[in-house]
C-alpha cells in the first residue's frame, strides 16, 4: 500500500509542470495584524491522565527541556476525556507502589514544593512509565474505536504535576473542565469544578480554564444533547464562579471548543455566542484537515486539501464578528488529521507541510493562537514520541518560535501560470528576541519534487540573509514519511536530556534568487531588511 501510494505521487508530481522561477513581492511598511505572542501553543491530552500515574511522566527532564524551547506558549490540558473526568480529592490514598517507593525516597512532597531541579523523574521510573504506555494506548484506542468512554477520577497529583510542569517550563496552562457533569434541567453542574478551583486557589496555582471539549459530539459520545444557548449559560456560571475568587476573577477563560463548521455545529457556535461571547476571552474552535483513518500520503501535499483552512476560518470569523465583534478567535485544538491522527503520516516529516501552511495562513485571516494537538498523549499526531524523542514537526515548531515575529506583513507569489500551487510563501516581521528589529522572516515550502527558484527583489537586495531548510532525513518521495529531519542537511537530535541542538542558519550571499529544494520546508531571515513596519511596529491596516 505504502508503495502504491508513492508512485501515485510521483505520478501526480511529474505531470505538474513544476514551481520553476516564483516572483514575490512584499509589503514592508506597515503590518497586516499582530497575533498573541503565544500564537503556536501546544496540547496535552487528558488521556494521559486515564492512569494517574502517567502523569508522571510530565516530570521528566527531557519533556521538560523539549517543552522550554516552546516558550513562550498556552499549554491546554484537555480533549475528549476532560468531559469523563471527575476531580476526586485523597491526598492520602495508596499509591502504585513504585511511585510510593520514589516519593517516599525523595521527600513525599518532592514534586509539590520546592525547586524545580527537585520535582524531576528519576531515570528508571521514567522508563517504567514509558515502557507501560503503549498498552495504555491500545485501550485508549479501543474505547475511541468503540465510542465507549469510562469516567476517570483524578487526584490532587493530575493538578500538582501539571502546575509543576508548566511552571517550571514556563508555559501557561488552560485546564479543560468536565461539562458533562449536568443536572436535572440539563444545566451544568458546577460542584466539582468548584471544589477544583478551590483547591487550585489553596495552592496558588495561576490558571486559566476550559469547559468542555467539542459539545458537537456530546450525544455520540455521552447520548446527553445540548445546544449552544444552554453551552452559552454554562459559560456565564462559570465566570460568575471566577470571580468570586480572588485568584480567578481575572483569569482567562475560553471556548466552546466546538468542531470546525458542519451541521448542527454552526448551530451551536452561534447559540454560544449569543448567550455566552460576553464570559469568555476568546472564542475556541477546532480544526483538522482529513479523516486520519482513510487519508494518504497525497492529501498533505495536496494545496486544495489546504486551502480548506481558509473557507473554514472565514466562516467562524464572520459568524464571531456578526455576534461579537472584537472578539479574539484561536484554533483551540488541531493537527494534520482527526480520529488521533494518519498512522505513519502525522507524526512524519510530511506533516510539516500542513503544520507551517497553517501557521502561516492562520496568522494571516485573523486567528490569534493556534494549539498544536498534540505534546504529548494518545494518538499519531504528537510532536514527542513514546520515547520523548522529538519528531519533525516538533523541530519545525522551535524554528519558528525562535525565527517568527508576531507582526504579520503582506506577500504575494506569483508564477509565470499566475498563483503557484506547489509553493506557498508567509512574512513576518522576525522574532526580535533573535534579530534586531527591522528583520523579516519569510516561511516557504515546496510541496513538490523539482526544486524552486524565488525571486524577492526586495528582500535579497538588503544584504545577505539567512536559510533554514528543513529536509527529511532520507531524500525524494521515499523520505516524506521520516521520523527524522535535516536542518541545513544535518539530522536534528538532542544532545542529551537537558540540551538540544545548535539550530544554525546557513548565511547566503547577496543573490537575485532563493533556492528551495523540493519537498523542504524553509525559513529565510533578512536581518538587514530595515522593514519600516518592523522598527517601529508601525500602523495596522
Amino acid at each position: 500500500m505504502k508503495l502504491l501510494l508513492l508512485l501515485l505521487l510521483r505520478a501526480r508530481v511529474r505531470t505538474d509542470p513544476g514551481p520553476g522561477a516564483l516572483d514575490v513581492s512584499v509589503d514592508l511598511s506597515s503590518v497586516l495584524r499582530r497575533v498573541e505572542p503565544r500564537f503556536l501553543s501546544v496540547t496535552i491530552d487528558a488521556s494521559l491522565a486515564s492512569e494517574e500515574k502517567f502523569m508522571y511522566l510530565l516530570s521528566s527532564v527531557r519533556i521538560r527541556t523539549l517543552a522550554q524551547a516552546l516558550t513562550p506558549a498556552f499549554v491546554r490540558f484537555g480533549g475528549t476525556r476532560q468531559d469523563f473526568m471527575v476531580f476526586s480529592p485523597q491526598r492520602n490514598r495508596q499509591l502504585d507502589s513504585d511511585l510510593y517507593k520514589h516519593l517516599i525516597s525523595c521527600g513525599s512532597v518532592c514534586f509539590y514544593d520546592g525547586s524545580c531541579d527537585k520535582r524531576t523523574l528519576p531515570s528508571w521510573l521514567e522508563e517504567k512509565l514509558k515502557g507501560a504506555w503503549p498498552q495504555q494506548q491500545l485501550v485508549l484506542m479501543r474505547e475511541d474505536v468503540q465510542r465507549k468512554y469510562r469516567k476517570v477520577k483524578f487526584t490532587e497529583d493530575t493538578v500538582d504535576l501539571l502546575h509543576s510542569f508548566s511552571s517550571c517550563s514556563g508555559l501557561d496552562l488552560i485546564f479543560g473542565l468536565n461539562a458533562l457533569l449536568r443536572s436535572d434541567d440539563n444545566s451544568w453542574n458546577s460542584s466539582n469544578a468548584r471544589s477544583l478551583l478551590d483547591y487550585c486557589e489553596s495552592r496558588g496555582y495561576r490558571t486559566s480554564w476550559e469547559l468542555g471539549n467539542e459539545p458537537n459530539s456530546y450525544e455520540k459520545k455521552a447520548g446527553i444533547r445540548v445546544d449552544g444557548r444552554q453551552l452559552g449559560r454554562d459559560f456565564t456560571c462559570l465566570r460568575e464562579m471566577m470571580s468570586q475568587s480572588k485568584l480567578y476573577r481575572d483569569a482567562g477563560l475560553y471556548g466552546p471548543d466546538v468542531g470546525q463548521p458542519r451541521d448542527h455545529r454552526v448551530d451551536i457556535l452561534e447559540g454560544f455566542l449569543q448567550s455566552g461571547a460576553d464570559a469568555v476571552d476568546a472564542v475556541t474552535w477546532h480544526h483538522y484537515y482529513v479523516n486520519g483513518r482513510d487519508t494518504s500520503l497525497e492529501d498533505f501535499l495536496d494545496p486544495e486539501v489546504l486551502d480548506t483552512l481558509a473557507l473554514k476560518t472565514s466562516e467562524v470569523l464572520q459568524r464571531v464578528k456578526t455576534v461579537s465583534p472584537g472578539k479574539k478567535v484561536w484554533l483551540g485544538e488541531t493537527s494534520s488529521a482527526y480520529g488521533g491522527g494518519a498512522t505513519g503520516l502525522s507524526d512524519t516529516f510530511v506533516a510539516g507541510f500542513m503544520w507551517l501552511d497553517k501557521l502561516g495562513l492562520g496568522a494571516r485571516l485573523g486567528l490569534d493562537v493556534v494549539m498544536r494537538q498534540v505534546f504529548i498523549g494518545s494518538g499519531s499526531y504528537h510532536l514527542v514520541d513514546d520515547n520523548l524523542d522529538p519528531l519533525p514537526d516538533y523541530w519545525l515548531s522551535v524554528l519558528y518560535k525562535r525565527l517568527v515575529g508576531p507582526e504579520v506583513l503582506k506577500v504575494e507569489a506569483r508564477s509565470g501560470s499566475g498563483r503557484s500551487r506547489s509553493v506557498r510563501v508567509y512574512l513576518h516581521c522576525s522574532n526580535t528576541h533573535s534579530y534586531r528589529r527591522g528583520a523579516v522572516t519569510l516561511m516557504s515550502m515546496n510541496l513538490g519534487e523539482e526544486p524552486a527558484r524565488i525571486s524577492a527583489p526586495d528582500l535579497v537586495s538588503t544584504g545577505t540573509a539567512e536559510a533554514f531548510v528543513l529536509q527529511a532525513a532520507r531524500s525524494g518521495e521515499e523520505g516524506l514519511d521520516s521520523r527524522s529531519v535535516k536542518l541545513n542537511g544535518d539530522v536534528l537530535k538532542m544532545l542529551d536530556d537537558k540540551t538540544l541542538p545548535e539550530l544554525r542558519g546557513r548565511r547566503l550571499p547577496p543573490a537575485d534568487r532563493l533556492q528551495l529544494p523540493g519537498f523542504s520546508l524553509a525559513f529565510f531571515v533578512f536581518p538587514d531588511a530595515g522593514a519600516a513596519a518592523c522598527r517601529d511596529h508601525g500602523p495596522i491596516r
